[in-house]
């Protein structure tokens, strides 16, 4: 739903943030009208993505950007609904174990090369099995084959069924790459992966570090007269302050969620034609937590991380912090995701029972690293009232800050204590749930896989048999997987996030998938 924000007060703080909430709805201008071509829009994005290379980088800014110059086979509506992307019809065995996709014919790729089957199968078979950490646990236990069945046609068979297959084929999960370029190459070491080469929308020009990235219109794109864009720039404005600035002068036309600070949204959704919604982040809804590296030490023992949950005020979080938005979160999976419990055990804001529990944990005092995640100064915040709150009970932390590349370096190479971290859900807990916490997913050099180290077989079992089971057989077997992970607290959950984006409601069809932002620009227009 489309937001302009209103009077409701919440709170005054210790962060002497000044903060208001509620709503009421508000649509576009002439929501209905033909779309215009032509125009150009600026955006500003943060951080800087340490890549546009879809297949190798998961990060937000890397999907936000380079999610409108690849594309996968399909794109999701807000319902999560599969429509036609480069799959344009898809039929479904009996048996729900043979998937058949009808590929585009006529596609090309931004170099002039044609797309076909080929890409398809190496994509899913050969490239993202290797190095992608959402793909390759569901590939590698799910997809008895991947074959091409026809030029413009591919056939993937299951080795059971497995429902959440068609949540898989968004394009931050499996972007489809030219065999052309990446086959039998050095990946990671392409020269191709500064200018990539996708069949999207929008057209990669130029990159200029530490200003912008320059995408433009795809003449050659396959829906007709579309995309409606000319030009697009994501703007990389070093701070939050500077970056709401740009946006009051005009000079930026869209902030992106986790652009600009939380505290700033009500005071920027008040001016002229600005249009504020939280759509958009259907199938991600993103999960805040503090992993923990319980290898060794006081974050090795169960009981002093139940301890720093009761410790950490989740609601002043939630209501100061983050202004109002999102939820307070109870359970690896999130109220929007499929199979969320509510009935499990509460760890209710509670300074005794913290306290009672550190002294059974036999805590000595360490201090511990918390690792601030460089996002902006509402994560600053953050991480300074979890370290207050929890020395008020007794633990001593220091705060550590890194630029993005260091962040992700440290959390990918298990080199961490603490921090705050968000990851997507993907709509079924098999796809982005499971992958946290099953130990197959240990794997180093990516901080979003299981960097906490947590191994226990009986998550495993759960998780395995969950993804697979009947319909019906799958609430059980995922509400007992939720009650081990809340008592045992790998990481510490948070709040289900809702990040606002600001927008000129001259920019019409902005929103109109699951993705939002990552896909906006193939039916994106500006009113003119």
């Amino acid at each position: 739903m489309i937001q302009k924000k209103t009077g409701r007060a919440l709170a005054t703080t210790a962060l002497a943030l000044l903060l208001s909430a509620g709503v009421v709805a508000m649509q576009p201008q002439d929501a209905k009208a033909q779309p215009q071509s032509g125009g150009t829009v600026q955006l500003a994005v943060t951080p800087e993505p340490p890549s546009l290379m879809l297949g190798l980088f998961q990060n937000g800014p890397t999907q936000m950007i380079a999610g409108d110059i690849y594309e996968s086979l399909l794109r999701y509506d807000t319902d999560l609904t599969p429509q036609p992307s480069l799959a344009e019809s898809w039929e479904i065995s009996d048996d729900q174990l043979v998937y058949t996709f009808k590929l585009r014919e006529g596609v090309l790729w931004h170099d002039g090369e044609p797309f076909t089957a080929d890409d398809v199968v190496f994509s899913l078979d050969v490239f993202l099995r290797e190095v992608h950490p959402r793909w390759r646990p569901t590939v590698d236990a799910q997809v008895a084959s991947i074959e091409k069945t026809g030029d413009y046609e591919v056939t993937i068979t299951l080795n059971e069924p497995f429902e959440p297959i068609m949540l898989s084929f968004e394009v931050g999960t499996t972007p489809i790459i030219p065999a052309h370029i990446y086959e039998g190459t050095d990946y990671r070491a392409n020269e191709m992966n500064a200018t990539p080469i996708g069949t999207g929308p929008m057209k990669f020009v130029e990159w200029e570090s530490g200003s912008y990235v320059h995408l433009e219109r795809n003449e050659d794109y396959y829906l007709e007269g579309q995309p409606y864009i000319d030009e697009v720039f994501y703007r990389f404005i070093p701070d939050a302050a500077s970056r709401a600035v740009a946006f009051e002068t005009g000079d930026i036309d869209v902030l992106t969620g986790g652009s600009v600070e939380i505290f700033d949204v009500p005071r920027l959704a008040e001016q002229d034609n600005v249009c504020v919604t939280t759509d958009g982040w259907e199938m991600f809804s993103p999960h805040a937590w503090i992993a923990l590296n319980v290898r060794e030490g006081a974050l090795a023992e169960k009981s002093f991380r139940q301890a720093m949950m009761y410790a950490i005020d989740r609601e002043f979080a939630q209501e100061v912090v983050w202004s109002g938005y999102g939820t307070v979160a109870n359970s690896p999976i999130s109220s929007r995701t499929l199979f969320h419990s509510d009935d499990l055990p509460e760890y209710n804001y509670d300074r005794d029972r913290a306290r009672e529990l550190i002294a059974e944990s036999g805590y000595d005092g360490e201090t511990l690293d918390f690792m601030v995640l460089p996002y902006g100064e509402t994560w600053t915040r953050w991480a300074e009232a979890t370290r207050q709150d929890l020395e008020d009970v007794g633990i001593n932390v220091n705060l550590v800050t890194t630029d993005v590349p260091g962040w992700t370096e440290r959390l990918g190479s298990f080199n961490f204590e603490m921090t705050h971290n968000f990851l997507y859900q993907y709509g079924d807990p098999a796809l982005g749930v499971a992958r946290s916490y099953v130990s197959s997913n240990i794997v180093e050099g990516n901080p979003f896989s299981n960097v906490m180290g947590y191994a226990n077989e009986e998550v495993d079992r759960l998780f395995a048999e969950a993804a697979n089971a009947p319909s019906e057989e799958r609430p059980a077997l995922y509400q007992e997987v939720q009650e081990i992970l809340v008592d045992e607290l790998p990481v510490l959950w948070m709040i289900e996030m809702d990040f606002p984006t600001v927008y000129r409601c001259d920019l019409q069809d902005f929103i109109t998938t699951a993705i939002g932002v990552n896909d906006t620009f193939r039916d994106a227009w500006l009113q003119q």
